[in-house]
C-alpha cells in the first residue's frame, strides 16, 4: 500500500494530467505497479492528452524526485492523505469526483468529524450578515459542529472566525497549494487554522492559485459536509456553484434569506424559491441533518 500511495502521489504531481487521466490510469492499472516501465504508446492510447501535455506528463513521471519531495513535506509539517488511506474524509469519498490526494496542515481528525457544516457566501457581505451568521452558527459551534469554508474574503472568513471565537473547530479548503495562501490578508488566519484546526488542498503545496481552481475547490467544501449554508449570494456567484454541487452530491442546502432590495441577496432568495431550506435559527439546520451521521462509520 505504501508503494501504491507513493506512486499515486507521484502521478498527482505530474503536470499535463488531471483527475480524469489519473482515473483512467487506475482503471487500467489499479496498483500503479507498471507506471514507470509502460511505453509512451500505451499512455497515448488510454489518455486523451495533446502531444505537449503528454510530453510534460512523461517528463515529470520520469524525473520528479518524489522521495525528496515527500521528505521536504514532512519537514514542513505537510500531511498527505490519499484516497486509499483510512483517514481519507468519509463523506468526501462519496462524491462523484473525490480528490485523489489531499495535502494538509493541521488536525486531520477533523476531516471525519460527525458534525460538519459548509458555509459559503459573498466576498463583500452586508453589515447584517455577520449578525445573522452569529445567531445561526454560534449555537451549532457550541454543539461541536465543525465549520467548513474556503478561506476567502467575506462570509468564508467570518465563518472561520466565528468557529475560532466560540472555541469551536474549522476546516479551510483552499485553491492553490499550502505554500501559497490566498488572499494575502488571510495569512494570519491561515496560520491560526493550521495550528489549531486544519487547512486542506487537493493541489501540491507549491501550486500557485489559479482562477479555474476555485470552482473545483467548491466541490470539496460541499463534499466534506452533511449540508451547505449559503448566507448571501448574488444571482451568479461561486456560492451558488457550491450549492449546486451540494445538491448533486445529495447533501442538504440551506439559505439565510436576505432583503429583496439587495442585489447581493437575489441568489440566496432564489435558492429558497427552488427548494433550499430557509434558515432563521440553528434549529432549522439541526432538524434536517442532526441524524444523518448516526449510521455511518
Amino acid at each position: 500500500m505504501n508503494n501504491l500511495r507513493e506512486r499515486l502521489i507521484h502521478l498527482h504531481h505530474c503536470r499535463g494530467i488531471g483527475w480524469k487521466s489519473i482515473f483512467q490510469i487506475l482503471q487500467n492499472d489499479p496498483t500503479l505497479s507498471t507506471i514507470y516501465n509502460t511505453p509512451s504508446s500505451y499512455y497515448e492510447r488510454i489518455l486523451p492528452l495533446s502531444k505537449s501535455q503528454m510530453n510534460i506528463f512523461l517528463k515529470d513521471l520520469h524525473s520528479i524526485p518524489i522521495q525528496s519531495m515527500l521528505k521536504q513535506y514532512r519537514n514542513n509539517n505537510v500531511g498527505i492523505i490519499t484516497i486509499f488511506d483510512q483517514e481519507y474524509p468519509r463523506l468526501l469519498k462519496e462524491i462523484y469526483d473525490p480528490p485523489w490526494v489531499l495535502y494538509t496542515a493541521g488536525d486531520t481528525a477533523l476531516l471525519n468529524s460527525e458534525k460538519l457544516l459548509s458555509v459559503v457566501g459573498s466576498r463583500t457581505p452586508s453589515a447584517t450578515s455577520k449578525q445573522s451568521m452569529t445567531k445561526v452558527l454560534a449555537p451549532l459551534i457550541n454543539q461541536s459542529w465543525v465549520m467548513v469554508s474556503g478561506l476567502a474574503r467575506g462570509i468564508d472568513t467570518i465563518a472561520h472566525q466565528l468557529a475560532i471565537y466560540h472555541n469551536g473547530k474549522t476546516i479551510a479548503v483552499i485553491a492553490g497549494g499550502l505554500y501559497h495562501i490566498y488572499p494575502q490578508e488571510n495569512k494570519h488566519l491561515a496560520t491560526t487554522i493550521s495550528q489549531n484546526h486544519i487547512i486542506i488542498s487537493e493541489y501540491p503545496p507549491n501550486t500557485r492559485p489559479e482562477k479555474w481552481q476555485f470552482p473545483m475547490r467548491n466541490r470539496i467544501i460541499s463534499g466534506l459536509a452533511q449540508g451547505t449554508l449559503v448566507v448571501e449570494a448574488k444571482e451568479r456567484s461561486g456560492s451558488l456553484i457550491t450549492a449546486d454541487q451540494a445538491l448533486n452530491q445529495g447533501r442538504e442546502v440551506f439559505a439565510i434569506p436576505g432583503s429583496i432590495l439587495e442585489l447581493s441577496c437575489i441568489g440566496t432568495n432564489k435558492l429558497i424559491q427552488t427548494g433550499a431550506k430557509l434558515v432563521l435559527t440553528s434549529e432549522d439546520i439541526l432538524s434536517e441533518i442532526h441524524v444523518s451521521t448516526k449510521n455511518k462509520s
